[in-house]
């Protein structure tokens, strides 16, 4: 769980002729709940092993990136949150919020039933993906089209003290769409999006989508956006002290969003999400009033 939030590659292997124990039985179901992103096979001898352990680790060393892009024939119908007020329990909070946005493709959505089971296990997959403190009291609902997790602020701190982003939001949608809102970096000036802090946050976002464990296509589309206050700046973030003077912008409200217009394979919610987090940061920095 730990390697497939942290984007790194995982080779499982199976012994074979040998009777598992229950609790090997156990942890074997496990690991293949987690498959994404995870090469198997088995072995019968010790030496077996290691020469299929030495040819992976050099196919790996000599690989290409996992990432391949598409162009998409028509755009997708994502849900974006900063569009719809009603269904956002952050409104009227006038917080500046981060979205991230996974769709797979050719995928024909959840049951009832189904989308039931993912929003009983949420949760626990949330906590699992390790991006959420073990104290943080989280408050899962549940509506026709998508069952929600809200992460409430886990650092007290003064109005004026710099803080990084932090988590606010998963949801998970009846076609399959999961979605992250989470703060912007801010401090006594307002929130901040960092060019440098903005990709490492989406990026990180993307491996929590992908250690979430829901999102098992071999093609997806991934989006990002953000809605913004005349108090959210493009500048850089300082976690020890807050800015002097910031250039805000004229607009008291306004929203950014990257264009879906291609698809991507899944190693984009893992070993690719810095690759992909790059462009979807530059494109959102380059949207903001400031930069035009």
């Amino acid at each position: 769980m730990a390697t497939q939030a942290a984007g790194i590659p995982r080779l499982v292997y199976r012994k074979l002729q040998v009777e598992f124990e229950p609790a090997q039985v156990d942890f074997t179901r496990i690991v293949q709940a987690y498959a994404t992103g995870m090469f198997r096979d088995s072995f019968v001898t010790t030496p077996e092993l290691q020469t299929k352990v030495v040819q992976k680790i050099k196919e790996l060393d000599a690989g290409t990136s996992p990432l391949s892009f598409a162009r998409l024939a028509a755009p997708p119908e994502l849900r974006w949150t900063i569009d719809d007020a009603s269904v956002n329990p952050l409104a009227g909070n006038d917080v500046p919020l981060l979205e991230l946005h996974v769709l797979p493709l050719n995928f024909v959505g959840h049951s009832d039933r189904e989308l039931e089971q993912l929003s009983t296990s949420l949760v626990d997959r949330i906590r699992t993906a390790g991006l959420v403190r073990g104290d943080i009291a989280l408050s899962p609902s549940r509506s026709r089209d998508h069952a929600a997790v809200s992460v409430p602020s886990g650092r007290p701190r003064s109005w004026d003290a710099p803080q990084p982003g932090e988590l606010a939001e998963v949801r998970l949608y009846k076609t399959g769409q999961i979605s992250t809102r989470a703060t912007l970096p801010k401090d006594g000036l307002g929130s901040i999006l960092d060019a440098e802090a903005l990709p490492q946050q989406i990026t990180d976002l993307s491996k929590f989508i992908g250690a979430l464990n829901i999102v098992q296509q071999d093609r997806i589309v991934v989006a990002a956006g953000g809605s913004c206050s005349a108090r959210t700046s493009v500048d850089r973030f300082d976690p020890h002290q807050s800015r002097r003077s910031a250039r805000l912008s004229h607009l008291s409200n306004f929203t950014l969003r990257t264009e879906a217009d291609e698809s991507v394979t899944l190693a984009a919610l893992s070993t690719g999400a810095k690759e992909v987090a790059g462009p979807l940061s530059r494109a959102l920095i380059r949207q903001h009033p400031t930069a035009r």
